[in-house]
């Protein structure tokens, strides 16, 4: 279903801290991302393909704070992020950061909606037969 929250970002200025706080702080589990300057953040359960295990449950990331992610971010499942670009537009939003490939899992952009914040837009790759 598209249009669900399905991923996080947090930004910080000391990964290094922001790692250890959430770690300690929650249990998190932490799983740096050196290529693409990533740290993965396991929050839940997760079943044999790495997906929540509980219904709603989300998993997110870390990165570096630099603008526009200055702030947390919510992740918004879509079936074509090119699609919801072209309608977030349509309604009053800006692409801050058009569709990229993620690794072979998927494709990622960024957006602002009409009051400021930054969203981020997720679209799984689709299995090839």
């Amino acid at each position: 279903m598209a249009g669900e929250v399905v991923h996080f970002e947090v930004p910080a200025e000391d990964l290094e801290r922001a790692q250890s706080f959430y770690r300690n702080a929650f249990g998190w589990q932490l799983d740096p991302v050196p290529e693409m300057s990533y740290t993965m953040v396991t929050t839940t359960v997760v079943d044999d393909d790495g997906r929540p295990a509980e219904p709603g449950a989300i998993n997110g990331g870390m990165m570096t704070r630099q603008r526009p992610f200055t702030g947390p971010v919510i992740v918004i499942g879509v079936d074509d992020v090119d699609g919801a670009l072209e309608r977030i537009t349509e309604l009053g939003g800006e692409v801050l950061r058009p569709k990229v490939a993620v690794g072979e899992m998927g494709f990622s952009a960024y957006f602002t909606d009409p009051e400021g914040n930054v969203v981020g837009l997720w679209e799984t790759a689709r299995a090839t037969a």
